[in-house]
């Protein structure tokens, strides 16, 4: 029975905010995501959950990496999605030297998230990767998945 209440705990903290913002666009999501992380002195990704019409219905820092990497695994991206019926993700990292300019394993995560979520049935809409100034590239309008 304890391994059964083990599952059970699994659960997540919910801070309400004032409104739901609706991601049109790349920049959209550049700026909500810039908000959390941008000024962050070690590289965290961040996971945006999104419903049926692209409102944001929650955000999770998915991981906290080092000066110049983190290792980010899809059961970890896509735990807050399932916890919050998420329709699709956005996500979304910075690096602290503030260049936007995607690396060759950010390009390969991206590939393997997207893979993920096709199976799960939710869907990666973009990866960005973004700076403090809300500057960004994205993965998808680059064409990396």
């Amino acid at each position: 029975m304890k391994k059964i209440l083990e599952i059970v705990r699994i659960k997540q903290i919910v801070t309400e905010t004032e409104e739901r913002k609706v991601i049109r666009c790349p920049e959209d999501a550049a700026k909500i995501a810039a908000s959390y992380i941008g000024e962050d002195d070690r590289e965290v990704f961040f996971v945006m959950c999104l419903n049926t019409k692209n409102e944001v219905i929650a955000v999770h820092r998915c991981h906290i990496g080092s000066l110049n990497a983190s290792i980010v695994h899809p059961r970890e991206v896509f735990k807050a999605a399932i916890l919050n019926n998420s329709a699709s993700i956005i996500v979304a990292h910075q690096h602290p030297s503030s260049s936007t300019m995607p690396s060759k394993e950010d390009i390969e995560i991206t590939k393997r998230l997207a893979e993920a979520g096709e199976i799960l049935g939710i869907p990666v809409l973009d990866h960005l990767v973004i700076n403090y100034k809300a500057e960004y590239t994205s993965l998808k309008e680059r064409g990396f998945f």
